[in-house]
């Protein structure tokens, strides 16, 4: 199962519907794809708890929207899929207006926003694109 397909996913379908958050099964790499987003403005905040009963930690994501009540995340899909990776050299990364869109980007230093990556000379696995 790709958890990341899935935790996109069901940001996607929370904020299309309005839901105020989403709580999903959590993974090292779906909170630092959080944090990206959360830099970019596109949730409010990416917490990581546990519940008393339970021995597996969850993520809960507050969603954002913009003054009007539209989803400010309006696409977000993978690019890199497990059976097809995608790599791009720093040259070839997209660089965006803030707030427009992001690209996912796993660097040799960490995942970062393609504008980031870009600033500092990485290249790397484009793990998806938000919009």
């Amino acid at each position: 199962m790709d958890t990341i397909s899935n935790m996109l996913s069901s940001i996607k379908n929370a904020s299309a519907v309005g839901k105020e958050f989403v709580e999903l099964p959590y993974t090292k790499v779906n909170e630092a794809i959080l944090e990206v987003l959360k830099k970019a403005d596109f949730v409010a905040e990416a917490k990581v708890f546990k519940e008393k009963e339970s021995s597996h930690k969850s993520l809960h994501i507050d969603l954002l929207y913009d003054d009007l009540g539209a989803p400010k995340i309006r696409k977000a899909g993978r690019i890199s899929k497990p059976g097809r990776r995608i790599f791009k050299g720093y040259t070839e990364l997209k660089r965006f207006v803030p707030g427009t869109g992001v690209w996912v980007v796993s660097t040799p230093r960490g995942i970062l926003s393609s504008n980031e990556a870009k600033s500092k000379k990485l290249g790397g696995e484009i793990i998806c694109e938000v919009m």
